[in-house]
């Protein structure tokens, strides 16, 4: 069992000086990694675990703590950050790290899980530990900006209760915006996913008419650039598709999943469109393109 003092870092806060949290780390896939090097960056003392182990090891070298149980990354750390595959996945994990948590810990959820998983998450948490501070904090941004502490994050719950989190947000973040108790921070991810995922489809669609018409990517940004419809996120998405590298910094079938989760909370009326992107996105996945960028769905469409 490890104790608050294994960390004797410093940080001013309010012109007080103040302990450093531990922080425990789990899921170290894209996202998650970002965090835990970040972090560590800004001498943080780091405890990590991934299912797969190897996802966390070239960080080591760096200071990350690499424990086999997540119950071990969480023993006695004043924070822990959460950033897993999907809702099942958090609630197993949780329900592993109940029990270990230290008195008073902050569990800070980041995860894109949907309305119903985060309920029942806060719910058990409330009855179980209700000395735990339970913080809802997805986030806006995938790997690049995540990799550069430029993403922004979701936060709903005890602000005053989870002060330790400040630090920590600075180092991974270029922010957060608290938008009231916990659960908001969710549904407002999946609010921001529903229009990202919208603007995506129409991207793709748009770059084949203007293909049809005889114009390139390079055409199309140019007459965007400088107006109110160049979003920084469509140029970037436009070079994707322009170069045909479908890195993923977000994996269709990830967008497709939050996609459902949106669906799944919200009455069927008010998301057709969203629930025909889903329904051809299910056929890009289908078809074998799940793992690559979401903008894949352009090469999918000029494939068919």
């Amino acid at each position: 069992m490890r104790h608050a003092n294994d960390n004797d870092n410093n940080i001013t806060h309010g012109g007080i000086k103040m302990k450093q949290p531990t922080v425990a780390v789990l899921g170290l896939g894209a996202m998650g990694h970002a965090f835990a090097a970040n972090l560590l960056k800004n001498g943080f003392t780091v405890y990590g675990w991934n299912r797969t182990r190897a996802r966390g090891e070239d960080l080591v070298s760096a200071g990350l703590k690499l424990e086999e149980s997540p119950e071990q990354a969480v023993a006695g750390v004043d924070v822990v950050i959460a950033m897993l595959a999907d809702g099942q996945i958090t609630e197993s994990v949780f329900k592993q790290i109940e029990m270990p948590l230290k008195q008073g810990a902050i569990v800070c959820q980041m995860g894109t899980i949907g309305t119903e998983k985060t309920d029942a998450l806060i719910a058990r948490f409330a009855s179980a530990r209700p000395d735990v501070v339970y913080i809802d904090a997805p986030v806006s941004g995938t790997k690049a900006p995540a990799e550069n502490a430029q993403i922004l994050i979701l936060a709903s719950g005890d602000k005053e209760k989870a002060q330790a989190l400040e630090p920590v947000f600075a180092a991974i973040s270029k922010g957060a915006q608290w938008l009231g108790e916990a659960g908001a921070g969710s549904r407002m991810k999946l609010v921001i996913n529903s229009w990202l995922i919208g603007l995506m489809q129409s991207l793709a669609e748009s770059t084949r008419l203007a293909e049809e018409f005889g114009f390139s990517t390079d055409d199309l940004w140019k007459v965007l650039e400088g107006g109110p419809l160049a979003a920084p996120y469509a140029k970037v998405k436009l070079g994707m598709i322009e170069s045909g590298d479908f890195t993923p910094q977000m994996h269709l079938i990830w967008a497709l999943k939050d996609a459902n989760l949106a669906l799944d909370a919200a009455k069927p009326s008010q998301l057709p469109a969203l629930k025909n992107i889903a329904d051809l996105w299910q056929k890009a996945v289908d078809a074998g393109y799940g793992e690559q960028d979401l903008s894949v769905i352009y090469q999918y469409l000029k494939d068919r």
